[in-house]
């Protein structure tokens, strides 16, 4: 909610404006640790719809995120304060929503808590990873190697990921093309034509019948079969929303052919990176492994790392148990043998990443290069088929006179 307020400085000058908050009472503490004296606060008034500011498209990017990391671990090794640089970065930044929250967080660092703290109120921007990182730097004293190292993770996670996400963008183009010309085709061209081949009274060839019973399946049916598609994506969803449904579909992705190769690698590269990040950051390997598994992103992967965690707790080395599981392949287990062995896992689970990451950028490009040729045959192959369904009965008609 938004609060108007009026409040006197320590210099005596009165001071008028506006807060974020939760409620009335936290508004309140937030401008007393600003060390204002407050004399009125109300909650703001409503805006008409067409005044209001729509915070629906302003949520909070990983771009935005990596670049306001890079940022903070530059102004901390310039010797800036925690405090000036949530200030400064709360009145630069171009998202509001994010600006509001690191005005709060600047809020709750003058009220004497730490930064981990005032971070983790805000999971919408900042990670339990993310938090768990910055604690570590707060423990061990070095805040703008902490953020450095979170800038750099950050970095390579998105662009991993912007570049699986660019390189699809062509194939779902081409086949949303395809779907949308072969509807145009069935519900519009088709009945057209048809009407005219049944009149001739012709006999008609066997892909031209099915061709036009395809039509009037579509023209019939059409909404029962969208409206099924629309009850399947709703099960899904909701079934994605259970921890058994989200299992379950996790598993299915990693069966996948091929494709599930693609995502063995990502999530190969994506534990690899966080375990290292937060080993050379100082967090303790069983934290580590407890939070890799709630970022990992896939719920088997999570189990796995789980229990890799419980082995450790028991006095197993790292290597050993994840060696139990199938999912982790050989060349992970050896080089993290090789990592605690010579005291440099941090490094050599960096190394790993580094190679995954490769491997999830080679297995992209290879796929995209797959379905590009595949999907502009097959749009090919569908329109000709259809043209020649309808085509060659009119070509026919034609020749008989």
């Amino acid at each position: 909610m938004l609060f108007q307020y009026r409040a006197i400085d320590q210099d005596g000058h009165e001071r008028e404006g506006t807060i974020e908050a939760l409620s009335e009472e936290v508004a309140i503490s937030a401008l007393q640790r600003r060390a204002l004296v407050i004399s009125a606060i109300s909650q703001a008034e409503k805006k008409g719809i067409f005044a209001r500011e729509f915070t629906f498209f302003t949520g909070i990017k990983n771009k935005e995120v990596v670049i306001l990391s890079r940022q903070i671990a530059t102004l901390f090794e310039a010797q800036v304060s925690a405090l000036r640089i949530f200030r400064l970065l709360a009145a630069e930044i171009g998202n509001t929503r994010l600006s509001m929250m690191l005005s709060t967080v600047a809020d709750d660092i003058q009220g004497g808590s730490p930064i981990s703290k005032a971070l983790a109120k805000h999971p919408a921007a900042f990670s339990i990873f993310y938090v768990n990182m910055v604690r570590a730097g707060e423990e061990s004293g070095k805040l703008s190697e902490t953020f450095g190292h979170l800038a750099d993770y950050l970095d390579r996670s998105y662009e991993v990921v912007s570049k699986a996400k660019n390189a699809l963008i062509y194939p779902a183009f081409v086949i949303c093309v395809f779907i949308a010309v072969m509807a145009l085709m069935l519900t519009y061209v088709v009945p057209q034509i048809t009407a005219i081949l049944l009149d001739t009274g012709q006999e008609l060839p066997i892909y031209t019948r099915i061709v036009i019973a395809l039509s009037n399946f579509f023209i019939n049916y059409g909404v029962f079969l969208l409206i099924a598609l629309l009850a399947l994506a709703a099960y899904g969803y909701r079934l994605s929303r259970t921890s058994e449904g989200r299992r379950f579909l996790n598993s299915l992705e990693l069966e996948i052919p091929y494709v599930g190769d693609l995502y063995r690698k990502m999530y190969l590269a994506r534990i690899a990176d966080n375990f290292s990040t937060m080993l050379i950051s100082g967090v303790p390997v069983i934290e580590s492994l407890d939070i890799t598994a709630s970022v990992v992103g896939n719920a088997v992967y999570a189990t796995v790392l789980k229990e890799v965690g419980e082995a450790v707790k028991g006095g197993s080395s790292i290597s050993d148990a994840l060696a139990r599981h199938p999912l982790i392949p050989g060349i992970m287990v050896a080089m993290v043998r090789v990592g605690e062995e010579t005291g440099e896992l941090g490094s050599i689970l960096t190394t790993l990443a580094k190679f995954y990451n490769r491997e999830v950028t080679n297995a992209v490009d290879t796929l995209v290069g797959l379905i590009e040729p595949f999907m502009i045959v097959a749009l090919g192959l569908g329109v000709g088929i259809l043209l020649a369904a309808i085509l060659m009965p009119i070509y026919n008609l034609a020749g008989s006179f």
